[in-house]
């Protein structure tokens, strides 16, 4: 019974994880040989600019700004990091969720 969960716990996991790897595979160019620099897409380059302007924020001397004026800035700043998570992209799995997987293997083996 406990090698049947275990393989089903398997497969289960083996095709979640299928579609991220597919992902990965190019279908224009399968293998160059040699390294080539990606071209400059508009994402890059608006993520560029989004991360210069957190760093203009971040050099502010802030002790001179009124409270409104800092308040406009932390919502700014807010409104540009999630504008670079969105830009990014990505799954990502947390530590929780790997923690869990773990212990619910371990208890059912």
């Amino acid at each position: 019974m406990k090698k049947f969960i275990f393989c089903l716990m398997a497969i289960i996991l083996s095709l979640t994880f299928l579609p991220v790897q597919s992902f990965g595979a190019t279908k224009e160019n399968p293998s160059s040989p040699v390294a080539t620099k990606p071209p400059e897409t508009t994402e890059s380059v608006e993520a560029r600019t989004l991360i210069l302007r957190l760093d203009e924020i971040k050099a502010m001397d802030m002790s001179k700004l009124k409270s409104a004026d800092k308040k406009d800035l932390r919502k700014e700043v807010r409104s540009i990091k999630r504008e670079l998570k969105s830009i990014s992209g990505g799954i990502y799995v947390s530590a929780g969720v790997l923690i869990v997987v773990l212990i619910i293997l371990l208890v059912l083996l």
